[in-house]
């Protein structure tokens, strides 16, 4: 699989589960806008990560993406409800 691919899906899937665990414990909006901005924070701190070259120690790439993914959905999962 290619890198790109790879590093897409791992985003979605850690902004997935992200979103579905806020939403079991942040009563505030909906499943469906809890797995949406999970994925978006997912998303943005992958992109920020990656621009501003952010490197997590010795953590292989694998590790790094989801860590920074991670922290993208939940910054945004939480800041959403603030905004609404």
């Amino acid at each position: 699989m290619i890198d790109s691919t790879r590093a897409t899906i791992v985003f979605m899937l850690t902004g997935l589960v992200c979103g579905l665990l806020a939403a079991l414990f942040i009563d505030e909006m909906t499943l469906v806008q809890y797995l949406l901005s999970g994925v978006a924070g997912s998303l943005i701190g992958g992109y920020v990560s990656s621009m501003r070259g952010i490197r997590l120690g010795s953590l292989g790439p694998l590790a790094t993406q989801i860590a920074t993914s991670s922290v993208g959905a939940l910054v945004v999962v939480l800041l959403v409800p603030m905004i609404e």
